[in-house]
């Protein structure tokens, strides 16, 4: 896969997660340590509620992105996507609420990884307008 990836069904292959509960719809940028995704949001998202997505969803979004990165990550290396699990959020700060046809890109910065303990830094964005930033540190399933 060559990026931008912005095919829904490819990016399904990069992460764990299923309808209705799929927060990211594009991998714009990679490398090991850094990453863009994005998703736009459709009215009949699970986390839209009069127009407007949700703190929990903007939450989700965030996480998915660490994801997508990671999942891409595994299939650069011939491996599949790997469940995984907000370990911690820390000094989320989240300056406005995107509604429905907003596009976010969320930036995301890899600090520290340690086992399958990453903690990763994140700026999203609707254009040029930051909504939110902070650090999320995620964890990833141990093999079955």
């Amino acid at each position: 896969m060559v990026l931008p990836i912005i095919d829904k069904n490819k990016i399904l292959t990069l992460i764990p997660q299923r309808t209705p509960i799929v927060m990211v719809d594009a991998l714009w940028e990679y490398t090991p340590t850094e990453g863009v995704a994005g998703l736009t949001i459709v009215s009949n998202n699970l986390f839209v509620q009069q127009g407007i997505f949700l703190e929990s969803g903007l939450i989700e979004h965030i996480a998915q992105s660490i994801a997508l990165h990671k999942g891409y990550y595994y299939y650069l290396n011939g491996k599949p996507a790997p469940m995984g699990y907000i370990g911690a959020i820390k000094n989320i700060e989240i300056q406005s609420l995107p509604k429905v046809g907003d596009t976010l890109k969320t930036h995301i910065t890899i600090q520290q990884e340690f086992m399958d303990v990453t903690l990763v830094t994140m700026q999203t964005f609707v254009g040029d307008t930051l909504i939110a930033q902070g650090e999320m540190k995620t964890v990833l399933a141990p093999n079955p």
